[in-house]
This record gives C-alpha cells, sequence and structure tokens, in this order.
C-alpha cells in the first residue's frame, strides 16, 4: 500500500521554510500532493494558478513524487480525493504549536483515517513567512535567503508594479 500525503497551505508565497518541510516529506512519502488553498476570506498577492505555478517552479526535480494542485475546501476532503492518509504541517516554533494542534484535532474528527504528520523546519529557516517576505521585498530588502529564486523574481515583478 503507498504512503500518500497532502501537504496544504497558502503558499502565498512559498518559502524556503515550505520547501525545507516539503523536501523532507518527499523523503517520507511515496507522493506528496502540495495543497494551494484558496481561501475566499482572504487577499492573496498572487492568484491560485500563480502560486501553483511557483511551487511547481521550486519542486521540479522532485516531479516523480511531488505533485501540485489548488483546492478549495476541507483539507480532509482534499486528502480523501488524493488518497492520501497523512495531511503533513510544517512547525517553525512553538507558537506555531497551538493552532496547529487545533487544526489536527479537528481534522482528526472530521477524518479519523487521516493522521496529521509534524516536520519542524530547519532552524536556519525558522523566522521565514511568507507575510514576512512579502514585506521585506516591499520595502527593498534581500529575500535571497528567505524564499527560492522564482518566488523572488515574482515578488520583485510584483513589488516594481505598485
Amino acid at each position: 500500500m503507498s504512503r500518500v500525503a497532502v501537504f496544504p497551505g497558502s503558499f502565498d508565497p512559498i518559502t524556503n521554510a515550505h520547501l525545507d518541510v516539503v523536501r523532507r516529506a518527499a523523503g517520507l512519502f511515496d507522493r506528496l500532493v502540495i495543497g494551494v488553498l484558496t481561501n475566499p476570506a482572504k487577499l492573496p498577492l498572487f492568484t491560485a494558478d500563480e502560486r501553483v505555478a511557483l511551487v511547481q517552479a521550486c519542486v521540479t526535480d522532485l516531479g516523480g513524487v511531488v505533485a501540485v494542485e489548488a483546492f478549495e475546501g476541507l483539507t480532509v476532503e482534499f486528502a480523501h480525493r488524493q488518497g492520501a492518509g497523512f495531511v503533513v504541517r510544517g512547525l517553525r516554533a512553538v507558537s506555531d504549536f497551538e493552532f496547529e494542534l487545533q487544526l489536527a484535532h479537528t481534522n482528526r474528527r472530521l477524518a479519523p483515517e487521516v493522521d496529521t504528520v509534524f516536520l519542524m523546519t530547519a532552524l536556519e529557516h525558522g523566522y521565514i513567512s511568507s507575510s514576512l517576505s512579502k514585506e521585506v521585498a516591499r520595502f527593498g530588502g534581500d529575500i535571497s535567503a528567505m524564499v527560492p529564486r522564482p518566488v523572488e523574481a515574482a515578488l520583485r515583478a510584483r513589488s516594481d508594479r505598485g
């Protein structure tokens, strides 16, 4: 039986912290589907299609194991559609844990057959967030250690437009 996991998030944009989790999760599972969440309550910088394309550009070397797909709705429903028995979530710091634990318990209540797996991001990426990378880019700061090159170029292009 193959081990399939989903890694859901808004990825607006994907960061080096996310990619650290993706690369390690890809080594743990037979298939990893990165789910780019479309949340109507949020106003993302990048459209869902742009976010999917950016994530795909960052994981081309993992093509046989990793897929990228946009989704809307409940994570456990997305997991079911993918045939996944696991949800991967990244933790940067203890402050992330309480929120992530609440999500994991909710998902477990909704779908007991789907387990949540927490992966700590590497220490050097513990400070990185999508919000922070967007803010630093907006003010012209160096984001090369925060995001992969395709994202850096996209953020610079977006910042230059406005």
